[in-house]
């Protein structure tokens, strides 16, 4: 028919993603570098008149190029021994795919994920596991609640009067949060 197209995405589900990286308090030792250790993922089911969350899961990677410091491990309750026990990044895109993240919209708190996964790819030599529509929920917050600044996470969640659920700063708790306020988000748009 003119003037129909095909839809280049899946719009029926939004990837949430968040992820943990190696940190330090200060700058990194020498020869390390900042390597995803986590990746939270949670599927927001995008309905006619409310949003849910299907799956929520947490992928465990295990770095190459760094070690994990007292810090991180305070940050995220991430610990070296668990780590070790991760699947290499390669594996951890290739675990992506069951979620379909190169045909839907993926989404994220902030751009710090979407970024840390370009470098993550260019350091492993591996695919890019997203297609290029990305939306920075932050951002997008901070637009729709006419804020003047952006907030945190858990200012995000305060200020929608919604519990923070599971441990801050563990990617599989965190996606589950972020995925809650962008389903608000969406729900109050749409009235």
């Amino acid at each position: 028919m003119i003037g129909e197209t095909k839809m280049a995405k899946d719009l029926d589900k939004i990837v949430v993603v968040d992820v943990e990286s190696t940190c330090w308090d200060s700058k990194p030792p020498d020869g390390e570098v900042s390597e995803i250790i986590e990746i939270g993922v949670a599927v927001l089911i995008v309905g006619d008149k409310i949003c849910e969350i299907e799956d929520n899961v947490g992928i465990i990677v295990k770095p190459e190029n760094s070690k994990i410091s007292k810090y991180c491990t305070i940050l995220t309750t991430l610990t070296q021994s668990q780590v070790d026990k991760g699947v290499s990044f390669e594996r951890a895109c290739e675990l992506l795919k069951n979620f379909k993240t190169k045909k839907r919209v993926w989404a994220s708190w902030g751009d710090y994920d979407r970024v840390q996964f370009y470098n993550d790819c260019k350091l492993y030599n591996v695919n890019y596991p997203f297609g290029k529509t990305h939306i920075n929920i932050k951002y997008l917050f901070t637009l729709v609640s006419s804020l003047d600044k952006e907030l945190s996470m858990s200012q995000a969640l305060k200020s929608l009067g919604m519990d923070m659920k599971g441990t801050h700063h563990r990617g599989i708790d965190d996606a589950f949060n972020i995925a809650s306020i962008l389903g608000d988000l969406i729900v109050d748009i749409r009235r």
